[in-house]
């Protein structure tokens, strides 16, 4: 059998429910065990290698709670779903309580035993990757010591444990899952699921379906139930990232799911209820799109109760050269290479750049650096060309200039002096690109209507005015 197939274990005492529910399950391409006892099912857990049980409530010798009282203390991510002939409401009461996944009674149909299984399954597999992307080296802390990073985290942690909806608003690049993270892990609803769907990745066509899941024959190729993100996330967090990507149609059934805590798959007329708290992030003027008809108004009051504003890199001052020693550390681990060290000279440079691809870009910076010159010294010249030639002009440590002060931003404030060498690289931008606002903005990875913010903010006239 394929490694790949979802693998379920089947646990119950009697033989003919054992065997209906393994000709369900892999009629329908899942890889199935059995056990005929608690003391068979703990013996078969202990490989780790499981992605749902069914499991009997009423069992000879260690019975269903008790075996799903001792996954709990191993396994808290595994989904169980309980099955029984004669449940009262109190064991019913005391398995949601240890922590099932679910509770199904005796006689089940094959629709039902399905439908389980395969919601079981990917609330496993989302589980799974959620902690492999805590696993690869993306840190749990929103790193920084600068006076916009610790006003983040203090709201941050104001906010979290209450169940309020959180609007993250921030360019891209910034941190804004990583924000949306730490306000699961302070939450109440820690323990449950993080879900997160990127909205403009997904095609509008499938967006529906992504986010509220299909029943078999819904559309072309829906070929059997799915479960969509809001139910994975019940219990948890889900963070619609990109909400202002989100078509209307969607739009309109989130809105239902706020208003009445409920939805309906697509193709189904039966209603689904879920517990989440939604966390949304977007880098685009929502306001702006009402105005302009593409976003809901009464959506945008729903989501919007606590706006949170992710600052920019450039806005935190003496983070930058905290992070890259921390990927440079990180990105070594994560490619088994020796970090490579920065001249100073080299530090200048990175700290002065205004990383217009925010924390992201500095990220990928410092990983090519890290796979280019592992175990190496770094100067000035091995650095990316945009980086190079931001300081050019500047002085360098151990220079005249560093000296003697002939450098153009050296005598200025710092706030001045920021916005100079902004207006600098917006003006040789546009300059490069004869004037196009679209190609420039491009080249500085900033989006069009961010720059011309930029450029208004700091009174740059745009071309042909």
């Amino acid at each position: 059998m394929s490694p790949s197939r979802p693998r379920v274990l089947v646990v119950d005492d009697e033989q003919n429910i054992r065997r209906s529910l393994e000709m369900i399950l892999q009629g329908a391409g899942f890889e199935v065990f059995g056990a005929a006892s608690g003391e068979d099912a703990l013996a078969r857990l202990q490989k780790k290698d499981l992605h749902a049980v069914f499991l009997d409530v009423n069992l000879p010798g260690i019975d269903g709670l008790e075996v799903l009282r001792r996954i709990r203390e191993t396994d808290s991510a595994l989904p169980v779903v309980m099955i029984s002939g004669h449940a009262t409401i109190e064991r019913a009461v005391e398995a949601t309580r240890l922590g099932a996944f679910d509770f199904v009674e005796k006689p089940f149909s094959r629709e039902r035993i399905l439908l389980l299984a395969r919601n079981a399954t990917e609330h496993a597999r989302l589980r799974r990757e959620n902690a492999d992307l805590r696993a690869d080296g993306e840190p749990e802390e929103i790193l920084g010591e600068s006076a916009a990073v610790r006003r983040l985290r203090e709201q941050i942690d104001q906010v979290a444990p209450t169940d309020a909806r959180v609007m993250l608003r921030g360019e891209s690049g910034t941190g804004k899952e990583l924000v949306a993270r730490r306000l699961h892990r302070l939450s109440a609803r820690a323990a449950g699921p993080f879900v997160k769907v990127n909205c403009a990745a997904i095609p509008e066509e499938l967006i529906e379906a992504e986010l509220f899941g299909a029943v078999k024959g819904a559309y072309t190729g829906a070929d059997a139930d799915r479960e969509g993100r809001f139910a994975a996330a019940d219990g948890g967090t889900l963070l619609l990232d990109e909400i202002g990507d989100m078509s209307l149609r969607a739009q309109v059934k989130v809105l239902r799911v706020l208003q009445e805590g409920e939805f309906e798959p697509v193709g189904s007329t039966q209603p689904r209820r879920v517990d989440v708290r939604v966390i949304t992030a977007t880098h685009r003027d929502l306001e702006e799109r009402v105005r302009a008809g593409s976003f809901r108004e009464d959506l945008l009051f729903r989501l919007n109760v606590i706006p949170i504003e992710v600052p920019p890199l450039r806005e935190r001052e003496g983070d930058v050269e905290l992070l890259v020693d921390h990927f440079l550390a990180a990105e070594a681990k994560r490619h088994d290479r020796r970090a490579p060290t920065l001249t100073p000279a080299a530090r200048v440079r990175l700290r002065a750049y205004p990383w217009p691809g925010n924390v992201r870009e500095l990220r990928n910076v410092v990983e090519r650096l890290v796979i280019l010159f592992a175990g190496r010294e770094v100067g000035v010249d091995d650095l990316p060309a945009e980086i190079r030639g931001v300081v050019a002009r500047g002085p360098e440590p151990g220079t005249a200039s560093d000296a003697g002060g002939t450098a153009p931003y050296a005598s200025l404030p710092l706030r001045e002096a920021k916005e100079r060498f902004e207006r600098d690289l917006i003006e040789a931008a546009l300059q490069r690109h004869s004037g196009n606002v679209t190609r420039a903005a491009a080249d500085l990875g900033l989006e069009r209507t961010h720059l011309h913010k930029r450029m208004k903010a700091l009174g740059i006239a745009k071309p042909g005015a």
